[in-house]
C-alpha cells in the first residue's frame, strides 16, 4: 500500500488514507476498481482549486479510475480546463509549488501534464491541463460517459487493457499508443451516433 504524498517535498500532503495507488514510473499494472478513488479525487480537486483558484475553469476525474468497475491503472487521472494556454507559465508556477512535476506539453497526447509522485519515480496523480474550448476536454469527457453509461464499452476496454498490461509490463508508451485506435474509435462512433440523433 502507498500512501499519496510526495516525501521529497514538505509542502506536498497526503491526500487521505492508506490506498491502493501509484505505478513506478513507465510501468504498466492494472488493478481491479477502487471506490475510494473518487474520494482521493475530490481531495485533490480540492487542493487544485485552492492553488489555481480564477486560473481554472474546471477539473474532472478523467480515465478509467474515473470509471466504477473498470480495471486501471493505479494513477489518477485529472483533466484541469483552462480559457487559454497563456496562463500556463502561472499554472506551472503554482502547481510546482504544491509538489507537482511539470513533464511539458504533450500536445494531443494529453496537453500539459503535471505528475504527483509518492516517492522518487513512483506517480500517483497525472493532471493534464487542456484549453475548455479544445477538442482534448471534450474528448475527455466524452470517452469517459461512453465507459460509464455503456457496458460493452467499458467490457472491450477492460479485457484490451489487461491484455495489454501482460503484452507490456514495462513499456507504458506502447501500452498507451496501443489503446488509441479503440479510444479514437468509440469517440468517432459516438460523435456520428450523436450527429444521427440531431439530424
Amino acid at each position: 500500500m502507498i500512501l499519496l504524498r510526495n516525501k521529497g517535498n514538505p509542502r506536498a500532503r497526503m491526500l487521505g488514507p492508506k490506498k491502493t495507488i501509484g505505478l513506478k514510473r513507465h510501468t504498466v499494472r492494472v488493478v481491479d476498481h477502487d471506490p475510494s478513488w473518487s474520494v482521493l479525487f475530490a481531495n485533490e480537486c480540492r487542493s487544485l482549486h485552492r492553488s489555481l483558484g480564477d486560473l481554472v475553469a474546471d477539473v474532472q476525474h478523467v480515465g478509467s479510475t474515473a470509471v466504477p468497475d473498470l480495471p486501471a491503472k493505479p494513477i489518477l487521472d485529472i483533466a484541469v480546463a483552462i480559457r487559454t494556454v497563456d496562463l500556463i507559465p502561472d499554472i506551472v508556477e503554482r502547481l510546482t509549488g504544491i509538489g507537482y512535476i511539470y513533464r511539458g506539453d504533450g500536445g494531443d497526447d494529453g496537453g500539459h501534464l503535471f505528475v504527483r509522485e509518492s516517492e522518487p519515480d513512483i506517480r500517483t496523480v497525472h493532471v493534464h491541463v487542456v484549453e475548455r474550448s479544445g477538442t482534448q476536454w471534450k474528448n475527455y469527457l466524452l470517452f469517459r460517459k461512453m465507459l460509464r453509461e455503456d457496458a460493452n464499452v467499458r467490457k472491450r476496454y477492460a479485457a484490451m487493457k489487461n491484455n495489454l498490461a501482460r503484452q507490456f509490463p514495462n513499456d507504458r508508451k506502447l501500452y498507451t499508443s496501443a489503446k488509441d485506435g479503440f479510444i479514437r474509435g468509440v469517440l468517432r462512433e459516438t460523435r456520428v451516433a450523436q450527429q444521427a440523433v440531431g439530424d
